[in-house]
């Protein structure tokens, strides 16, 4: 493990310079543009003091704010217990320092992402849809995913190469928008007397405006190249912690194939933190492979499956390879032999079981985080109070006995 966590990072240096080069060329070009012949090195100093403002926030406070945009909410254990415990067993299967922290995001769309600086500060969000139609395993081999995510140090690199990705955008969109008046201006500098010179400015604007153009298209591709290839490491990763390929497999069939609209807070930079993407569906038609932030689910599903011998990373590259006929996506570096071999297959509820605690789960997550206050009646009858109920207690339409509420600092915020 420790060899593919030490190729991920060289990876992420690797993608990172190459994501650096491009801003300093997209900044060098479009000062060049708008500045003449010393504005090169203007447009650098601008381009690196826009990364280094943004990679600061990145650091100090970008996992918050990726689940601020994401519109997820800290829960408690008393929320969805279930959930606190796999994430639980899967911190400890997989040797993280700390305890992820834990949030839902009010979303009838099942999805998940894992952020933060490093495994001592990381988070787990998970949508109430994910809660609501997986089963234990299913949840299991998810929550495996987002904690190999984490293992693996790609949370940080996530968070930073969308930073330098917004960068470029930014940098880019600014000079589009501004080119116009830029042209006008240079036009009226270089029509009195310099002709040449006037030429020549001309052509560096046009020059720039491709580059404007190009970049962030190029930032893009590199950017979801390399995470494309991390969600291979993550399925990976997930049927070696919870050594059962079967659970991932088949929750990533119930994501592709759920009816529930697309994810309401995704956008295009976040798509990628996403166990499955959240902005279109499975089904829909890709214009090309390298436009996709994540790999085609059904191929995810396709590998799993094949590894019937065991649940290494030996046995996920195999498998890789066998159904995508291509070289394995494990650096070589990390298949050590090592025997990781299948739990046995657990029996589930029915189909129309698994309907009706879906139903009931979808809408109680989202009760809870809404700040409900969940009550039992001497009765059995089980009482759901919202948090502008004014009253300090309330009666049981069943038995008629009085429920005293919880004091306000204890009741649920969400």
């Amino acid at each position: 493990m420790w060899e593919l966590i030490r190729a991920n990072k060289r990876n992420s240096i690797f993608l990172m310079a190459l994501m650096a080069t491009v801003m300093l060329l997209v900044g060098a070009v479009i000062g060049l543009a708008v500045f003449g012949p010393d504005g090169a090195f203007f447009g650098l100093l601008i381009g690196t003091v826009i990364w280094v403002v943004l990679a600061l926030i990145s650091f100090s406070s970008g996992d918050q704010i990726l689940l601020a945009a994401s519109r997820a909410k800290p829960v408690t254990h008393d929320v969805h217990p279930q959930l606190f415990n796999v994430v639980e067993e899967m911190k400890i299967a997989a040797g993280l320092p700390a305890m992820p922290k834990i949030y839902i995001i009010n979303d009838a769309a099942p999805n998940a992402f894992a952020t933060g600086r490093n495994p001592k500060s990381a988070s787990v969000a998970v949508t109430a849809g994910l809660l609501g139609r997986l089963n234990r395993d299913e949840l299991q081999g998810v929550i495996a995913h987002e904690i190999s995510h984490i293992l693996h140090r790609d949370i940080l690199y996530v968070t930073l190469a969308g930073i330098m990705l917004g960068s470029i955008t930014l940098m880019s969109q600014v000079f589009l928008r501004g080119v116009f008046w830029s042209s006008m201006g240079s036009r009226r500098r270089y029509s009195s007397g310099n002709q040449g010179g006037g030429q020549a400015q001309i052509i560096m604007l046009v020059v720039a405006i491709l580059v404007a153009i190009l970049a962030p298209i190029m930032a893009y591709l590199l950017y979801f190249a390399l995470s494309r290839k991390r969600e291979y490491l993550a399925d990976a990763g997930a049927a070696r912690l919870t050594r059962y390929p079967e659970g991932l497999a088949s929750a990533l069939e119930k994501i592709a194939n759920d009816p529930a609209p697309q994810l309401g807070a995704a956008n295009s930079v976040t798509a990628p933190m996403y166990i499955a993407n959240p902005l279109k569906k499975e089904g829909a038609r890709q214009l090309s492979d390298l436009t996709s932030t994540h790999p085609p689910i059904s191929e995810r599903v396709r590998i799993l499956r094949n590894m019937s011998q065991g649940a290494s990373l030996k046995d996920y590259s195999l498998a890789y390879a066998n159904v995508t006929h291509s070289k394995g996506v494990v650096p070589a570096a990390a298949l050590r032999k090592e025997d990781v071999p299948l739990r046995e297959i657990q029996a589930q509820p029915t189909k129309e079981e698994k309907v009706q605690q879906q139903l009931h789960q979808v809408g109680d997550i989202m009760r809870k985080v809404n700040g409900f206050v969940f009550l039992t009646c001497v009765c059995g009858l089980k009482l759901k109070v919202p948090p502008n109920f004014k009253s300090n207690a309330v009666k049981c339409p069943r038995c008629s006995h009085r429920l005293e509420l919880p004091a306000q600092p204890q009741r649920q915020s969400g």
